[in-house]
């Protein structure tokens, strides 16, 4: 399928999102950056990513194999988040207070997570702009296959070595992510029958610019990793790149479970995010991990929000929200979606909003409530 030029849906695609009503004061509450927060969340993440490598390192090096069978796991659980998500919110620049505080965690997540940054500031500027409008948002694009297949869930429960983009943004396993890296630092993408691909080719038509800086830091990450492959092989110690190289793409099982749960199997094209998007609730320390991220719905009305304010957001506006799912609750819905999805290709599931919801506005929206953070490029300013 062929798609106008970005330019051109900047020009002509003006969706007008109903976003769930409260009070400017409490906006302007939950709004507020804060770096002690900033630093529990970002710096939580990381050191719980030092404290499971020191424990790989040292089961290793006592070959003690079943326990370091364990702690990689660990490690590679808690680094898969590091990947779509850490980068995701700490991308948003709304994490911190401070600005530099934020550049340094997206940079260094970005890094050991093979992640590019610009390219993703592109992308997810149209996502949240035109969520699931495919002329303008194909960061997602639906239908989104749930995929609990044995040859697929084998690679999520060890290493994600060969899964590949499809129809979402930056997912794949670690070759892909290692060639589509190559192909980045020589400016080119991978095959454009990728609906993963084509976006990529058309954002970079459209922001020469951050696809320059997109180049750069490609290059740098090849030129990183493979500074840890070269002292691995001179010291060793070929554990490191265990620890340091390829670990977002060990363990990924709870971050596809999660993350999966974001827009699959429900309605393109709607100004309503009650419709496209869903929320779910987790156990605190997955909560944690997935950088409050269940709270997607919230997220996408109100994405200037810091994530860590994101439930006391959902509590503000829950009259107005649909129940949030469980984790099981949204994996029935989407597997469920999907099997019907494969007799009626049209088919999506309408998400009930509670009686107490609203549907239309009643006064114009603030300029604020449309905040995406510190995301947009230079170019998509």
């Amino acid at each position: 399928m062929s798609y106008q030029p970005l330019s051109e849906v900047r020009e002509t695609l003006k969706p007008q999102w109903y976003r769930s009503k409260m009070p400017p004061a409490r906006f302007r509450e939950l709004s507020r950056r804060d770096d002690a927060k900033g630093w529990f969340q970002a710096g939580g993440h990381f050191a719980l990513f030092c404290l499971t490598g020191l424990a790989v390192y040292l089961t290793w090096a006592l070959n003690l194999w079943f326990l370091f069978a364990i702690a990689l796991f660990a490690h590679g659980t808690v680094a898969s988040f590091f990947k779509g998500t850490a980068v995701h919110e700490l991308g948003h620049g709304t994490v911190f207070k401070t600005k530099w505080l934020n550049d340094f965690f997206l940079y260094l997540f970005s890094l050991i997570s093979w992640w590019n940054p610009f390219d993703y500031a592109a992308s997810h500027t149209y996502h949240h702009r035109y969520t699931l409008h495919p002329e303008g948002d194909r960061e997602v694009l639906l239908p989104v296959h749930p995929n609990v297949g044995r040859t697929f869930l084998l690679q999520m429960f060890t290493v994600n070595l060969m899964t590949q983009p499809g129809r979402t943004f930056g997912k794949g396993g670690f070759v892909s992510a290692v060639w589509l890296t190559v192909l980045d630092a020589l400016g080119k993408t991978g095959p454009v029958e990728v609906p993963a691909n084509e976006w990529l080719e058309a954002l970079h038509e459209d922001q020469p610019d951050q696809h320059r800086n997109s180049i750069r830091w490609s290059r740098i990450q090849l030129a990183f990793h493979g500074t840890v492959l070269i002292v691995a092989m001179v010291t060793g110690l070929w554990v490191l790149p265990l620890i340091i190289t390829v670990p977002s793409f060990i363990a990924n099982w709870l971050s596809y479970f999660v993350g999966l749960t974001q827009h699959c199997g429900l309605m393109e094209g709607t100004n309503d995010f009650r419709k496209s998007t869903r929320s779910i609730r987790l156990p605190k320390f997955v909560e944690f991990l997935y950088w409050h991220m269940n709270w997607h719905a919230e997220h996408h009305m109100y994405a200037g929000i810091p994530c860590y304010n994101l439930p006391m957001l959902a509590e503000e506006i829950r009259d107005d929200m649909p129940e949030p799912r469980t984790l099981t609750g949204a994996w029935r819905e989407m597997l469920d979606t999907w099997e019907r999805q494969k007799i009626d290709p049209d088919y999506v599931f309408d998400t009930p909003l509670p009686a107490t919801a609203k549907t239309e506005r009643q006064q114009p929206p603030e300029v604020e409530e449309g905040s995406i953070g510190d995301l947009a490029p230079k170019g998509l300013s």
